[in-house]
Parts: structure tokens; sequence; C-alpha cells
């Protein structure tokens, strides 16, 4: 029943909460400042060739095995995920670490409306993912525009993980740019253009519909890859403006922004969906996307400004 499925995810998201912001704050203690943009990059390179694997081989499965066999092997999967869980030990808590209150909570709410720079990341990521995250019209837009099947769906999911993992194996550079603010928003720019030009495609066939789909996983490919470089770099401005002992509370503020942001956008991309159809959805999700990045960087100039706290920025890894 339908129902099963928003409880499921409803559970799975929720415990997703507690999960991704204990990872995400870790990942500062294991690694010394000026490695923590390399060891984001790091943490997103294999996040995203996961991402890449998963869509394509779970489309693959549901054309050849069906449905349920796909989800078995997913459970197979997360089984030897939890044992490899198992196995890492603990890291200890951070000795500044305040117990879990609603004051402690309130204290991050605070310190985020209070620091502009760590707001402005967030809100500029809420504008990109409400009004640029067209995933929930890939199946409509697989079967009824480009008349690709359950394998075209896949693709299509996998499309903007392949652009974001080659852009995650590429960037090595971002540790080097001195105004990693003003680079958050060349590459939020980066993907609204891509998602507007592949809105281009779904509306306007480009002489066939296997040329139009050929030119969609581009566009949504190039989409990804600017999305890791603002992820890497939002990422590093978030951890390094915070401090340590704030850290945790600003992940979770960080992971609600990340998590909520694409959700909103699908149920935008499936309203507008339902008034316009899905081809004229994803072109004015695009544009509006571009439109909000202009009003965010003019409401927040602080983000373009910023710098890294040290006098120059990170160190590459080799």
């Amino acid at each position: 029943p339908v129902w099963a499925y928003y409880v499921v995810a409803f559970v799975a998201t929720g415990v997703g909460a507690v999960d991704q912001p204990a990872r995400t704050s870790a990942i500062p203690r294991l690694v010394p400042a000026e490695r923590l943009p390399a060891a984001i990059a790091l943490n997103q390179l294999g996040f995203n060739t996961m991402a890449v694997i998963g869509p394509a081989l779970g489309g693959l499965l549901i054309a050849t095995v069906g449905v349920s066999t796909a989800f078995l092997f997913d459970v197979v999967t997360f089984a030897a995920a939890i044992v490899a869980l198992l196995l890492i030990a603990p890291i200890p808590p951070h000795p500044g670490a305040a117990r879990p209150s609603l004051e402690t909570v309130r204290e991050g709410l605070r310190f985020v409306r209070g620091r502009r720079v760590v707001l402005s990341s967030f809100v500029v990521d809420l504008v990109a993912m409400v009004f640029g995250m067209p995933t929930s019209l890939f199946p409509a837009l697989a079967l009824d525009v480009f008349g690709v099947g359950p394998a075209g769906v896949g693709l299509l999911t996998a499309a903007p993980a392949a652009g974001a993992l080659a852009g995650a194996a590429l960037s090595g550079w971002v540790s080097r740019i001195a105004r990693p603010g003003r680079a958050v928003i060349v590459a939020v720019a980066g993907w609204g253009a891509a998602i507007t030009a592949f809105g281009v495609t779904t509306f306007v066939l480009l002489g066939s519909p296997e040329l139009s789909f050929a030119l969609a996983l581009v566009f949504l490919a190039c989409a990804g890859a600017a999305d890791v470089f603002s992820a890497v770099l939002r990422s590093a401005i978030v951890q390094l403006d915070t401090p340590d002992e704030l850290r945790g509370r600003v992940a979770s503020i960080h992971i609600l922004v990340v998590t909520s942001g694409p959700r909103l956008g699908d149920a935008e991309a499936a309203a507008v969906a339902a008034v316009v159809g899905p081809a004229l959805s994803v072109l004015s999700g695009g544009i509006l996307c571009l439109v909000g990045l202009g009003a965010v960087a003019r409401r927040y100039p602080e983000l373009a400004r910023w710098t890294y706290p040290a006098a120059r920025p990170p160190e590459r890894v080799p």
C-alpha cells in the first residue's frame, strides 16, 4: 500500500537526520583544518561513486529481474554496510561538547541566524534545490517524453551523480580558491544553467527523442559536477566558520537544509508539472533557480567576500 512507502521514507529520513550530522561533524576531528576541503572532496568522491552505481544498477535490476529482487539486493548491501560500521571504533566526544538540551538547540539556531555567511550558504542551497531539483519528474520524463522505460529512469537518476563523481575526482583545484564564497555563487549558477538546458531538451525534442535523451544526460551530468563543487565549498565554509563546540549542531542544521531542499524541490516540481506538464516544470525551475541565486547574492554580499580564516587557502593534498 502507498501509505507504507510514506512511513518507510519518514523513518529512514528521521534516522538519517541523526546519522548524517554525526558523520559530517566527525570529519574535522579526523583531519587538520588545512586538509579539510580535500577531505570533504574525498568524501564527496566516495558518496558519488555509490550514487552512480546505485541508481544505474537499480534500474537495470528492475528492468531484468523485477522490483522485489532489486530491493532484496538493497537489503543485502545494507547489511554489509552495517557490519562495516560496527567494526569502526567510536570517536570520543569533544571536550567542550554540551549535553543535548533544548537550550543547546536554540544556541545552534542563534549562531546560524547571527553568522550571515553560514546562513547564506544554507539559503543558496535551498534556492538551488527547491527550484532546480526535478528528480521526482524523472519517471514521467523517461516514460512519456523520452520513451526510454525503467532503464532510462535509472540513467536519468545516475547522470547527476556521474557528473558529481567526475567533479569530485577533479576537485583538487577547489582547495586553492582564494574566495570560496564567490566560487559557490558561480557553481550554483552553473547548476541552474545546466538544469535550464536540461529543461530545453525535455520541452523541445531536438531531432529525435534519442538525441534529446543523450543531451539530457550530458546536461544532468554537468549539473552534478557544478553541485559537487558547490557542496565541497559550502561544507568547507560552514565547517571552518563554526567553532568546534557548535559544529555538531550547525552540521545538523546543514543536513536539514541539504536533505529537505531536494524533497521540497520534488514537491515543487511535481506541483508545477500537474499544472503545466513535466517538461515546462523543469525548464521554469532552472530559470527560477538563476533568478533566486541573483536575489541571494544581492541579499548576502558577505558570501562573495568570504575567505579562508588563515592568511592563505588550505594546502592541497598531493
